[in-house]
């Protein structure tokens, strides 16, 4: 059932959704749960980096593959990328999600091997242009890629907000990891980034409903839509807009 589209009525909506999905229950119906399993901050912050970009298709398919994927690194994803030789990299060459194909599983393993030797966290990468969030994002693909190595079908999996994209996956990641509101589905790891900064992860499902709520005016859907959308949702909650995520995508992610 359907709220209004004015006012008190809709907040009501959003609020009674985020409460109903924001609970330990969700985690088992979302890809969330591969960082679940792990406790040192770094895991937790490369199974989630990673399982945000493979996060499309089927939930169940995504969580299956994630689980392949680190379960080729011992589950100790940290030590492995800080540690693994060359060699132990060639298992990797058969792992394929979709389109993500061995090329750029064997990339991120080396930007993450020589991020982690450097830095004890991958937040450090998304301050250095800690100003709009339009800023945070692109400045970090850029970091991402800043390789000889970077093979240039990789980008795709990585987008940026420059070239108008939604960068869906990045924001789910980043809401992931910053938000803390002590639910237990979203980590609260980053306390540098804050919460109101966060966009909304924009995909096909939460474009629909936000829509039919009144929510967007915009025609396309870019860059663009997802500042619109989180600017009116900020309305709602200046300091935690993206909390309203779970209400409109949590209808479609968990059966209850």
């Amino acid at each position: 059932m359907s709220p209004g589209n004015q006012g008190g009525d809709l907040k009501l909506w959003l609020e009674s959704q985020t409460s109903k999905f924001n609970r330990p229950e969700f985690i088992a119906y979302d890809p969330i749960q591969i960082p679940h399993r792990y406790v040192r901050s770094q895991d937790i912050e490369i199974t989630a980096f990673w399982t945000a970009v493979l996060a499309w298709g089927q939930r169940k398919t995504i969580i299956a593959k994630a689980t392949e994927l680190f379960s080729m690194m011992g589950d100790s994803p940290y030590e492995f990328m800080v540690n693994h030789t060359e060699k132990d990299r060639i298992p990797f060459q058969t792992f394929r999600h979709r389109t993500f194909q061995a090329t750029d599983t064997l990339y991120f393993l080396d930007f993450f091997q020589r991020y982690y030797r450097q830095h004890s966290s991958l937040e450090d990468a998304f301050l250095a242009g800690h100003q709009t969030m339009e800023k945070v994002l692109s400045t970090f693909h850029d970091h991402f890629f800043n390789s000889p190595l970077a093979p240039a079908r990789t980008r795709k999996h990585l987008p940026t907000p420059v070239r108008g994209s939604t960068c869906k996956r990045l924001n789910m990641f980043l809401r992931w990891l910053v938000r803390q509101d002590g639910r237990g589905v979203d980590f609260g790891l980053w306390r540098r980034i804050r919460p109101s900064q966060l966009m909304i992860p924009l995909d096909v499902h939460v474009d629909r409903v936000a829509r039919k709520l009144g929510l967007i005016e915009r025609k396309q859907t870019d860059w663009l839509t997802v500042e619109e959308l989180t600017a009116r949702l900020r309305q709602y909650d200046p300091q935690d807009p993206v909390k309203y995520d779970f209400a409109l995508f949590g209808s479609s992610a968990a059966p209850f």
